[in-house]
């Protein structure tokens, strides 16, 4: 980060601070979302954490949120947090930047559904991560909340297996993983930022791309791609993340409100999203995209093409005991 943000984040702060006179300790999050909590899965969990804490600590923890990517992105505000410069931070993707070990999650097709998903990031294997990344990392993931299973769009034709994408562009984050999981699949993985999404899918220079739902029909994406896909391919997490020497400075009361409220903000951002989910694939079909639902021998399919390459990738960037025990960890909630 500049030294020109840094001093910006700096004195933000330091003005974050100072409006707090009647209260003893001052929290900041920031993060990219809307704040408008009816819609907003950050913006949600965000929201209720703050009135949870400063209700709970009878005034004395103010928390100040600075949402709509108002302190940087998601890179920016991992950074910030993890320097102090901000208490702490929700965010998606970008925390697997600074701890390759959460990338497991995004092994795609690994999660069947959210609630499998809720039960393995809640159990033993969530806590496992956390505390591997709070070594890596100096943060403290308080709280795991959900932006949704990714689903792919395209302005061609139906997809219902992987031979349907095949030779179509499909744009992808800029992440390898995402664009080895496209090319297994048959398809031409195109890296693109995401402001340049949108022209690249209405001028043609790529055919499709894939989000959650709710992410599609916010966009608007139906004005320019005819197709959606229900394949769930990989399931995106949050991270609800607070400096470690920040939470350390709390005493055990207050460290135990911050953490409760924490679990309730995760909890309420994944039933927005899950909420935000629903609306948008009904707004998606009333807005005349054809959806198709792959039956579960396609997804089996998906699964044999993508999730191997992945797999393969990944071992060359984290121990394979953390893709072994998320597998494991699948398999024994999908048992019980």
């Amino acid at each position: 980060m500049k030294f020109a943000k840094k001093l910006m984040l700096g004195l933000a702060t330091a003005g974050m601070a100072s409006v707090a006179s009647a209260a003893d300790i001052t929290l900041t999050i920031g993060h990219v979302d809307p704040q408008e909590w009816t819609s907003s899965k950050k913006g949600a969990a965000t929201e209720v954490f703050k009135n949870l804490v400063e209700a709970e600590s009878g005034g004395r923890i103010e928390v100040n949120v600075y949402p709509s990517g108002q302190l940087g992105g998601e890179t920016d505000l991992v950074q910030s947090a993890q320097e102090g410069m901000i208490s702490m931070t929700m965010v998606s993707g970008a925390f697997a930047k600074v701890c390759k070990e959460a990338s497991v999650l995004e092994i795609p097709y690994l999660f069947p559904s959210a609630p499998v998903a809720w039960e393995v990031l809640d159990g033993e294997f969530g806590k496992a991560l956390s505390e591997h990344c709070l070594e890596q990392t100096g943060l403290r993931t308080l709280a795991y909340g959900e932006t949704g299973f990714r689903n792919f769009t395209n302005s061609k034709r139906p997809v219902a297996e992987p031979a349907d994408l095949e030779g179509l562009k499909i744009r992808v984050m800029t992440l390898p993983l995402y664009v080895e999981m496209v090319k297994a699949m048959g398809a031409e993985p195109t890296p693109i930022a995401w402001p340049e999404v949108p022209s690249a899918l209405t001028t043609g220079v790529v055919d499709g791309q894939e989000n959650p739902v709710s992410v599609i029909d916010a966009n608007k994406f139906y004005e320019f791609q005819k197709y959606l896909t229900l394949d769930g391919h990989v399931y995106g997490t949050d991270f609800f993340l607070i400096n470690e020497d920040i939470y350390q400075s709390l005493d055990q009361a207050d460290q135990e409100i911050v953490a409760r409220a924490a679990k309730v903000a995760g909890t309420l951002g994944r039933a927005i999203q899950q909420f935000n989910s629903a609306k948008g694939l009904k707004s998606l079909a009333e807005n005349g995209m054809e959806i198709t639902t792959p039956t579960s021998e396609q997804l089996a399919k998906f699964q044999a093409a993508a999730q191997p390459a992945v797999i393969e990738w990944l071992k060359g960037e984290v121990d394979s005991q953390w893709i072994d025990h998320v597998q494991a960890s699948v398999k024994a909630v999908k048992s019980n």
